[in-house]
């Protein structure tokens, strides 16, 4: 049986579930939320020690500016009603991507929750925010005094993690959207066609069981 400790998300569709309902991209972006924690606290129940949400891209800065100000709006305030919630359940935060281009007040939130969570056990929960895994690789490779896999992997923003075993987007697109292009190597990907605020916990363990019934050859026969 195939071994999990690593699952990883692009939450596609929040902005086409909020007009679907008639209320706007931002009340998707809204209920997006509720299904992250909804997937947190069933990951942690099946003891998934990793998981990555792929919350902001570095393409996503080309999005209407009133869009952007909101979703940073929404990551803040989150934060500040819920750090005591994210703490007792033992939730340890990661930021993965270039925090020194969001604004000031989101990044010194987004810092003060990855200091407050640094000893929590429960889960690794990685939120990937103004990241570009293009980017990730220059960097990594710029950082390497000599290019080899250990030497580059060491410079990753996942250095010292286990690399994703289970990719699932949701709303339809097949593609991976410069998301963790160097960790993705040999990870099983699930599409579905739910958008992200659909997503319930019982799709997430079915694709588990589908996973755990996966023959992984890794090159091998």
């Amino acid at each position: 049986m195939n071994k999990l400790n690593h699952i990883a998300f692009i939450m596609d569709g929040n902005g086409r579930w909020g007009k679907n309902k008639n209320k706007g991209r931002n009340y998707g972006h809204l209920k997006g939320v509720e299904t992250v924690k909804r997937i947190v606290g069933s990951s942690i129940k099946l003891k998934i020690p990793f998981i990555t949400f792929f919350v902001f891209s570095s393409e996503n800065w080309k999005r209407p500016k009133t869009e952007i100000k909101f979703l940073f709006k929404l990551i803040k305030n989150y934060f500040h009603k819920e750090i005591d919630n994210v703490t007792k359940q033992g939730i340890k935060i990661n930021i993965l991507g270039e925090m020194s281009e969001l604004p000031s007040g989101l990044k010194k939130t987004l810092v003060k929750c990855e200091n407050l969570t640094k000893k929590n056990k429960n889960i690794n929960v990685n939120l990937a925010i103004n990241y570009g895994a293009k980017n990730e690789i220059i960097t990594a490779v710029k950082k390497s005094k000599k290019i080899s896999l250990k030497n580059l992997e060491k410079n990753l923003y996942t250095k010292n993690m286990p690399d994703p075993e289970i990719l699932i987007r949701t709303g339809g697109n097949q593609r991976l959207s410069n998301f963790m292009l160097w960790q993705l190597a040999y990870t099983e990907l699930f599409f579905l066609k739910k958008l992200w605020p659909d997503l319930k916990s019982i799709d997430l363990k079915n694709i588990i069981k589908k996973f755990k019934r996966i023959k992984r050859n890794y090159g091998g026969i």
